[in-house]
């Protein structure tokens, strides 16, 4: 088994300092996946990825580093505070309410909240959706060039990653994963069908 604390200075090592800056290392030998990260909310200061380095060690540092690559680009790639229509109106909405509240009319308080909540769940569900998914593989693959690899290798390492991590915890692969996976061997060049774009924008 890997000693945690030497491949956990080197992960760092191995990431971009953006994701240095707001993503911290844990080893979690109970869990029961080899990598983890909670979904980012807007409140949370620190992004965790938690790894089980029983299982991190049967991966080869190629998959390693792909790896925490990917799940780096992820926390980086789910943004709440993109400017954008939907939180144009989620402030708007807040602002409505707020002045709704002064005024004492229910309905125009109900009217803003609906709003708002509307706004909200379109953003939940664009930092939910295939683009994301598809979106944090790429920068995963950018960043590893500044590493060593090449982008074709890079995809191959991500695609061998996924099929073991899901070997080594005993299910099989998701929609999503199969999704990527096509993405990246086209990318590797072992698939001439790539990913429509009517499904990276799910």
């Amino acid at each position: 088994m890997i000693n945690p604390e030497p491949e956990i200075r080197r992960l760092l090592d191995v990431m971009p300092a953006s994701g240095r800056m707001t993503s911290k290392l844990v080893s979690k030998p109970e869990q029961r996946v080899a990598i983890d990260a909670p979904f980012p909310m807007p409140w949370m200061r620190d992004r965790p990825i938690y790894i089980n380095f029983d299982f991190w060690s049967r991966l080869s540092r190629p998959q390693r580093d792909l790896l925490i690559l990917r799940t780096v680009a992820w926390l980086s790639a789910v943004k709440w505070f993109k400017p954008n229509v939907n939180l144009a109106l989620v402030g708007v909405g807040a602002l409505g309410v707020g002045i709704e509240v002064m005024q004492q009319d229910f309905v125009g308080i109900a009217a803003a909240s609906a709003l708002s909540a509307i706004a909200l769940s379109q953003i939940w569900r664009s930092n939910r959706s295939s683009r994301i998914e598809l979106d944090a593989d790429d920068m995963a693959l950018k960043v590893s060039q500044r590493r060593g690899y090449s982008e074709t290798e890079a995809a191959r390492h991500l695609i061998s990653a996924i099929e073991l991590v899901a070997q080594l915890e005993g299910r099989g692969l998701s929609f999503t994963e199969l999704m990527r996976m096509q993405a990246l061997k086209a990318i590797a060049g072992l698939s001439p069908v790539g990913i429509p774009e009517a499904l990276r924008k799910e």
